[in-house]
């Protein structure tokens, strides 16, 4: 324990804030709190609760990898002999047992640069969107690609590779782990539970604007992995490039061609054929999985819009917000 520490990163999280810090504290060892320009007492809050506060300096840009990344050279700066950092996000809250089970794992497996566990969102039920967010945390275990944010990392690799990228706005920890990979070092995710996410996502509107800064975010990690053997979110851009440009430009295209403006209507049934054979993953009589499948396709427009803004703009922005209070 006295060579591992928490950093928490935060902006106007409230309630959620002093949940997630309660539930780190017990263990009794550093924990830096990094805030992005909060106007709502959280640096203040985190302050009473024991916590050394990084303001993060609002004339720059501000995202979660910033904050990750200077959250981290403030506790070497502070404790210099940490060896592991746990990094959790403000809206989220520790689950016990998590800190017992990953650290002997990282001590055990010595290639490993990054341990996770299962993140769940704490009111699934609340909104199609927070379920969407349960469902896409719930991934396999094993040796894996990349972490989300919340994750116990070993200082020494980071220090290898060159920690978090502070310019990206989204897909941070893809990127991250890329490098990693890339320099030898393992990945794991392992059965057990770790944080309790709480999404707060409640309209669409909200849903879109995240997606909007994912869009950003995987331009941006992939220009950054272009280079490597295994550069990341080549597909996931293609996808969005597919279904929402080169699908519509060769029906028209056809149109064209034909002389035809009957051949429009094929887009409905293409674009629902593509829904059924997503929702059928889960189950064609579960209509869950067609709701769910219908945003995500729906919402590939957004990806390409943030990610158009991403490769047009090429400047560092802050991220989108898109959670209410």
């Amino acid at each position: 324990m006295d060579a591992f520490g928490f950093v928490v990163i935060g902006r106007n999280e409230g309630r959620r804030l002093a949940a997630c810090l309660d539930s780190v504290r017990t263990y009794g060892v550093p924990i830096l709190y990094v805030d992005s320009a909060s106007d709502d007492g959280s640096p203040e809050l985190a302050e009473q609760m024991g916590a050394i506060v990084v303001r993060m300096d609002p004339s720059r840009p501000m995202n979660a990898s910033r904050g990750r990344q200077e959250g981290c050279t403030a506790l070497l700066e502070h404790f210099p002999k940490c060896q592991f950092v746990q990094f959790i996000d403000g809206d989220c809250v520790l689950a016990p047992g998590w800190v017992e089970a990953a650290l002997p794992f990282m001590t055990e497996h010595r290639a490993s640069a990054v341990v996770c566990g299962r993140r769940f969102e704490a009111y699934p039920h609340a909104s199609i969107y927070n379920c969407l967010c349960d469902e896409e945390w719930n991934t396999p275990c094993g040796k894996v690609e990349a972490s989300g944010g919340d994750a116990l990392m070993r200082i020494d690799a980071l220090n290898a590779v060159g920690s978090f990228d502070p310019t990206l706005m989204a897909s941070e920890e893809p990127e991250l782990a890329a490098r990693l990979r890339s320099a030898g070092w393992e990945i794991w995710r392992i059965d057990v539970p770790m944080t309790e996410h709480d999404a707060a996502i409640f309209s669409y509107r909200a849903y879109w604007r995240r997606s909007l800064r994912g869009g950003f975010g995987l331009w941006q990690a992939w220009r950054r992995t272009s280079k490597l053997k295994k550069p990341i979110n080549g597909r996931a851009l293609l996808s969005a490039v597919s279904w929402v440009v080169l699908m519509p430009l060769v029906l028209l295209g056809l149109v064209a061609l034909l002389r035809s403006p009957a051949v429009l209507l094929a887009i409905p049934v293409i674009y629902s054929l593509q829904i059924a054979r997503m929702a059928a993953r889960k189950g064609l009589t579960d209509w869950h999985s067609w709701r769910t499948s219908s945003l995500v396709l729906s919402v590939k427009s957004a990806e390409l819009i943030g990610a158009a803004r991403a490769l047009l703009w090429n400047r560092q922005q802050s991220a989108v917000e898109y959670k209410r209070r």
